[in-house]
């Protein structure tokens, strides 16, 4: 029993001493930072006012190494996102919202299936925002190395909506990764797209007016088409050369009209009715991610609308769940 206690003083020590360390680098970090924001026409009175209380956050580190994406088989993922739960909560969300949702719907151009499954697999339709102090996780995430340079562009953006009084920064809750709102959106996202629907002189993105037309606004800007497929999943033959196979989401690869695609796969007959000019590309999101997984199975014809999805969230998994809710909404709604 006293080995045992000393071994855990021992551990407790380690990970004191390291964590004080990190937060002893984190504070360097924020005033080296601070030089740069002062570049980037960032007030020192808002710096302060904004950055002086925030956090090195470490369980925002193990959010970003552990994310579903990375560890979640597709079957598994795309199962919870889109349940019939999940369906059942949508349809309630709309009865509750319908002439919202309808007119943003007309006045966009961008189906009311999709919002809704946006809406549903990011926040759980506005229930769960997430309490994370956004900027202590942007700050952290830029302090760390693995994707620093996103996150401080992120941040500095974020600092200049404060600046510029578009955002209360008392109100920044929200994701791990500092995303905010109905939507998830990242401070460059409120930048370039969220809009006051309701005129009200102020964007607030926890506010069903504004959220749902700045999503709306945002879909049709990086050119969601109506109406247009997602994806169809598909049984590739053993021949079809492994170039053609995407394992990331970071850019599709080997695009090629559906025509040219049918000879690898065996179930071909199901994309008789769509247009066989379509450009498509394969993707098989279990491939590289999954340990023990097969190289062709699960595997998916992707759209362009699929890649618009992607733009919203870099992740294979992520963008096949949205467009999975999405179409059951549309059977059921």
């Amino acid at each position: 029993m006293k080995k045992i206690k000393i071994f855990f003083f021992i551990i407790l020590f380690y990970f004191s001493h390291a964590y004080g360390n990190e937060n002893i680098n984190f504070e360097k970090w924020k005033s080296e930072f601070k030089i740069r924001a002062l570049k980037n026409d960032i007030s020192e009175k808002t710096f302060d006012l904004v950055m002086s209380n925030t956090k090195f956050l470490p369980n925002v580190i193990k959010y970003d190494r552990y994310q579903p994406e990375f560890y979640e088989d597709t079957k598994t993922y795309i199962s919870k996102r889109s349940s019939s739960k999940k369906v059942k909560k949508g349809n309630n969300f709309y009865s509750k919202n319908k002439k919202l949702i309808n007119s943003i719907e007309n006045n966009f151009e961008i189906e009311k299936e999709v919002l809704l499954s946006l809406m549903g697999i990011e926040t759980n339709f506005g229930t769960y925002v997430g309490k994370m102090d956004i900027l202590s996780s942007l700050a952290t995430l830029s302090y760390d190395k693995r994707r620093s340079e996103f996150f401080t562009k992120e941040l500095l953006i974020l600092l200049k909506l404060i600046e510029q009084e578009q955002i209360d920064y008392k109100s920044l809750y929200g994701s791990w990764a500092g995303a905010f709102g109905f939507f998830q959106f990242m401070p460059s996202t409120i930048k370039n797209h969220a809009i006051d629907y309701n005129n009200d002189e102020y964007i607030d993105l926890k506010n069903s007016e504004d959220a749902y037309a700045s999503a709306a606004n945002y879909l049709k800007k990086i050119g969601w088409k109506k109406n247009s497929p997602c994806f169809v999943k598909v049984n590739l033959k053993d021949n079809i050369p492994k170039k053609y196979l995407n394992v990331s989401a970071k850019k599709l690869h080997n695009k090629k009209k559906i025509s040219f695609f049918k000879k690898y796969i065996e179930n071909s007959k199901q994309l008789d009715s769509l247009d066989s000019n379509y450009k498509v590309a394969i993707i098989t999101p279990d491939k590289d991610i999954i340990p023990g997984s097969e190289t062709l199975k699960p595997a998916f014809i992707v759209f362009d609308n699929y890649e618009i999805i992607l733009q919203w969230n870099r992740s294979l998994r992520f963008a096949l769940a949205v467009c999975t809710l999405k179409d059951k909404f549309k059977d059921d709604l």
